[in-house]
């Protein structure tokens, strides 16, 4: 039988997803990363969050209007169903206490009224718009994040640069720049079990030794990258004192994430995801689908914060869903697709404890289209500021083809 790269990798047992890509560059980027840079992690919740409850314009008389059952109570203190109150005018959906405390200190800020200006409603085409950068244009080839990584190659180049914690590639990593897929960092290497020794000698010996000239060297240098990617050992890996990630794939992403950077592998984007937040039906006020779902992510978010500590310093983590949910809510108790939504940005350079952007209102005549939170606040620009003030990209136009990428339009939730 003849024997290829594709037989040597399904058959050793080796999980290694990528694109465009071989496994030669593993042993290469692990040997050339080395010290410790900037970092992006970008969080995306698909499905659509419901803003307007995560982030609740409490002193909004027509927001109660809008959502008589599911609305969450004004703040109230000693009322743990009410909002968390950030500014007199906004407040956080009680399930966030973990994120009230990052942003009393400082670590968290708020976007409002932002997202993408194309107007679908179609949650695959939102969200491919938001991962290629281009909203409306449905010809992008490659994601804003890997055209980032074409245009500000790195000082010490390493294949480790661009990770999503997924099975498939996601758009927003797509294109000529290296990016790896890892859906689980334990699967990196051979399954774990009795003979797990004798199978890896057996068969590094047996490709090893192979006179194919091109399956050689591939296998030689698979292994070497799985030996690096074992060292690490992410099985043996313990948070930092006090830190609790909750459970749930969700909270094991977080953790994954910690590993990642902490392992010093020249990583600088993680990209991540999370379901579930499409509530057409009892989606819940303080309690309930959308409160369980908030719980999760705030506090696996907060998690890996203090995870990684000052390492902080060198990270944000910016959040992401394709489109928000209507003002009013549905006959069924949830809400229906809409437009506008609240994002999250949370790392140490981050002049958090502040709502960031322009509120629209939810007046009948200031939404959009008579049913949406209206957009006030391109999430290019939010991008746009985290790359530029904070990973010190130059080119702008590059990543985001056909927008105008001025400083001016930046909310300056980044500290100088």
């Amino acid at each position: 039988m003849k024997l290829t790269r594709r037989f040597f990798l399904k058959a050793s047992g080796i999980v290694l997803v990528g694109l465009g890509v071989v496994p030669r560059f593993l042993a290469r980027a692990a040997a050339a990363a080395s010290g410790k840079g900037k970092i992006l992690v970008v969080l995306f919740q698909r499905g659509a969050a419901d803003g307007l409850n995560i982030v609740v314009p409490h002193a909004e008389k027509t927001y109660y209007e809008l959502r008589p059952s599911i609305a969450i109570p004004r703040p109230k203190n000693g009322d743990a169903q009410a909002a968390l109150d950030l500014d007199g005018f906004f407040g956080f959906h009680p399930a966030l206490d973990s994120f009230k405390k990052l942003y009393d200190e400082k670590l968290l800020a708020v976007v409002e009224a932002a997202g993408s200006p194309d107007s679908t409603r179609s949650h695959f085409d939102a969200q491919d718009f938001m991962e290629t950068g281009t909203p409306g244009l449905k010809s992008t080839p490659d994601g804003w994040l890997n055209r980032y990584l074409q245009a500000a190659p790195a000082e010490k180049p390493s294949n480790f640069r661009g990770v999503s914690l997924t099975s498939q590639l996601p758009r927003i990593l797509q294109g000529p720049a290296p990016a790896l897929a890892i859906p689980g960092i334990q699967q990196f290497g051979f399954a774990p079990g009795p003979y797990k020794r004798v199978v890896e000698g057996g068969l590094e010996a047996l490709y090893g030794g192979s006179g194919d000239a091109l399956l050689a060297p591939t296998a030689k240098e698979t292994f070497e990258a799985v030996k690096l990617l074992e060292s690490v050992n992410p099985a043996q890996y313990r948070p930092a004192a006090g830190v609790e990630y909750p459970p749930g794939p969700f909270g094991q992403t977080m953790l994954q994430v910690a590993q990642l950077i902490k392992s010093d592998l020249g990583v600088e984007i993680v990209f991540a995801e999370t379901g579930g937040w499409d509530h057409h039906v009892n989606e819940g006020g303080a309690q309930g689908q959308l409160a369980t779902l908030l719980r999760q992510f705030s506090r696996g978010i907060t998690a890996l914060t203090r995870d990684l500590g000052d390492r902080m310093q060198d990270v944000v983590i910016v959040t992401l869903s394709e489109f928000g949910r209507t003002a009013f809510e549905n006959g069924n108790r949830g809400t229906d697709h809409g437009h506008a939504n609240v994002l999250f940005v949370v790392g140490g350079p981050v002049a958090g404890g502040k709502v960031y952007g322009q509120w629209p209102g939810l007046a009948r005549e200031q939404l959009f289209e008579g049913r949406d939170l209206a957009l006030t606040t391109d999430f290019r620009d939010v991008l746009g500021e985290v790359l530029v003030h904070h990973l010190s990209a130059g080119n702008l136009a590059g990543v985001f083809p056909g927008y105008d990428t001025r400083p001016e339009k930046f909310r300056r939730f980044l500290r100088a």
